[in-house]
């Protein structure tokens, strides 16, 4: 929930002594892996879906055996006076940590996080947005889980938080305000009374079959109101207006639908094929989008927050499969098949819906080289599934690996992998992979993902890692046609991709090599062919250490001057059907890319010819290996 502070501290205080012996009496058993895998962190569920052992949000709350063992823990909850969700006890071991992130999914947009240390030490420090502190034991805390946060225990202790969520009463929320103005006594203390019987109100109705059209505008206005591009461009800023024109539209059919169906069985097909409409055109537009408060991809908030819970999953999949269509799973049950796959797989295989992958097809290739439309055209097929574009956020979701945060360029090597990637790259992957026709992967079955994103020309040692079975297609481009249109992009300024870098003058577009520094002052042309060179020369590297079943390399003029033999071939080598929908996209001359700055025609290099001739010496020994090498190559059958 979205709070005035980044941190309130609450006037109230517990016996933080007699609730670790509580707690010491927990049996080891009652302790679980935190329900997201963080390394060192662990928890208790007290409050849970029927009382349950789950880390589910939706359906009835009701307390677990463990703390209906807890006296003095259920006194400590009841003294708040509100309804509770759910509700654990979180430790984290000594050195360990909470990664940074946000809470994003639709639980927390009416609900805030109250945390009171029950073991702690000096050393153990919370961060939220710009601020971070020391929450000392028995104190009673709330935090802005929307703005990025982390927990850090530097210390030789465990730490050992009880953290419960409530969407607060009148006077819990007039408690909080009074603490936000100082005009809040002290903290009033709360000691066990051993003869006091505790009475919890924990939640009984939190999901709708359908969601109520003023909850969905409450989400889609809150959504839109944080709104903003990753970068300044005119093409970002249309987008931006184009998907709150949608937005509004979407709200106005939900209510216009609610009127005639409310949440009744005969509404199910209308509401659902509405919110498929809505995915498949909103998740283009949200692309380049991001939230201001987190910097969150906005087609993950839109997707986490909303369009996962306008119905109920268990009334889509008997909806889907009454009708004929795959069951959705929901996303509790995808989580819970996933963290079961991973735990049984070795540390050298992927985690979580990695593993559900089947061969990856990630497109390597210099910027403007026609990977775009390799890309638009292998997506048409039901075959495949992808991010819907390029997948910036895959990696640079996680700040550590942006130049000028954590790196120094776009270069990723296998030292950069760590459980955090893996994670964000699960997290990613599970909420935003799509088939053709915009339906997004239900998480269970075993799919083809197809990639592509400039950036990743430079990290193929890292994807590898990611990805150990991926099939790495390698599109080059004659070199005066791709400087040319490296320079055009330039001049644009449409593709700036990092508006201020150390030591650069002015902002930096398309993907950022290593040694970029050394072009400070270069003129354009030089730049141009240095992205050029640096991209393929590291492509060429990195796949000759790869075997040769895993890679396929072709030239932009065959794709161009033979589609359909082209991608029949790469199909044989992939080891996917020419089916009627690649057939219909290769059967005329294919249409542009989305991301053409200006239609092609033959030549149409030689008006930066006179600077690009200067360069040309350079790249010869690059050119030459280039276009020795075999085109496409056939894969073993499988």
């Amino acid at each position: 929930m979205k709070l005035p502070r980044e941190f309130i501290r609450l006037p109230l205080s517990f016996d933080a002594e007699y609730l670790r012996r509580e707690v010491e009496s927990l049996p080891n058993e009652a302790w679980v892996q935190h329900p997201t895998d963080f390394e060192g962190n662990s928890s208790v569920r007290l409050i849970s879906v029927n009382g349950e052992q789950n880390d589910d949000v939706s359906g009835p709350m009701r307390s677990t055996l463990f703390l209906n063992s807890l006296p003095y823990l259920q006194q400590v909850l009841a003294s708040f006076g509100v309804v509770w969700s759910r509700s654990r006890l979180m430790r984290i071991a000594p050195g360990a940590a909470v990664p940074e992130h946000a809470d994003i999914n639709y639980h927390w947009f009416q609900r805030v996080r109250v945390h009171i240390p029950i073991v702690t030490h000096p050393a153990v420090r919370f961060h939220c947005g710009t601020s971070a502190i020391h929450m000392a034991a028995g104190e009673a805390w709330i935090f802005d889980n929307w703005r990025l946060h982390r927990v850090e225990n530097q210390s030789p202790h465990a730490r050992i938080h009880l953290v419960a969520d409530t969407s607060g009463s009148a006077g819990f929320w007039q408690m909080v305000a009074e603490s936000l103005t100082s005009r809040g006594s002290s903290p009033r203390h709360i000691s066990f009374e051993a003869d006091r019987t505790s009475q919890l109100f924990t939640e009984r109705y939190n999901s709708w079959t359908v969601m109520p059209p003023g909850e969905l505008e409450s989400l889609v206005s809150d959504l839109c109101s944080e709104l903003e591009p990753a970068r300044e461009e005119v093409s970002l800023r249309e987008s931006m207006t184009n998907f709150l024109v949608l937005a509004s539209r979407f709200c106005e059919d939900w209510r216009q639908l609610w009127v005639l169906y409310a949440d009744s069985p005969d509404g199910l097909k209308s509401f659902s094929h509405l919110r498929d409409s809505m995915r498949s055109r909103a998740m283009p537009l949200l692309t380049e989008l991001r939230i201001r408060t987190n910097r969150i991809p906005a087609q993950r908030v839109l997707e986490g927050r909303i369009l996962q819970h306008v119905m109920k999953s268990s009334a889509v999949s008997a909806f889907e499969t009454a009708t004929g269509a795959a069951a959705a799973a929901s996303h509790t049950q995808v989580q819970a098949a996933l963290s079961a796959a991973g735990r049984s797989k070795s540390s050298q295989t992927p985690a979580g819906p990695r593993n559900k992958l089947d061969r990856p097809i990630i497109i390597v290739a210099a910027p403007r080289s026609g990977s775009s439309l390799l890309f638009e055209t292998l997506a048409t097929t039901p075959q495949l599934y992808t991010l819907g574009g390029e997948g910036h956020w895959l990696v640079e979701g996680l700040e550590a690996l942006r130049p000028g945060a954590g790196v120094d360029s776009n270069r990723l090597l296998e030292s950069h992998c760590s459980a955090e990637l893996e994670r964000h790259v699960d997290e990613y992957l599970s909420t935003e992979l799509r088939d053709s026709s915009a339906r997004y992967w239900n998480g269970l079955d075993t799919i083809r993902f197809l990639e592509k994103t400039p950036k990743n020309a430079l990290r193929i040692p890292l994807l590898d890692r990611l990805f150990p079975d991926a099939l790495f297609v390698h599109l080059w481009r004659d070199p005066r046609e791709n400087i040319s249109s490296i320079m055009e992009a330039w001049r644009s300024g449409r593709w700036v991709t990092y508006p201020r870098l150390p030591d650069w003058d002015g902002a930096w577009s398309l993907l950022l090599p290593p040694g970029w520094r050394a072009l400070r002052g270069a003129p354009l042309v030089n730049i141009a062919a240095y992205q050029w060179h640096s991209t393929n020369r590291i492509v060429l590297n990195d796949l000759r250490k790869l075997p040769k079943e895993r890679q396929i390399r072709l030239c932009y003029s065959d794709l161009i001057g033979n589609p359909t033999g082209t991608i029949h071939r790469i199909c044989e080598a992939a080891d996917l059907r020419f089916d009627d929908s690649l057939a219909r996209r290769v059967s005329a001359a294919l249409p542009l890319a989305q991301h053409t700055q200006t239609p092609p025609y033959p030549g149409k290099w030689k008006i930066n010819e006179a600077e690009i001739e200067n360069v040309l010496q350079d790249l010869q020994e690059c050119w030459h290996e280039l276009r020795a090498e075999e085109v496409i190559r056939a894969l073993p059958q499988r």
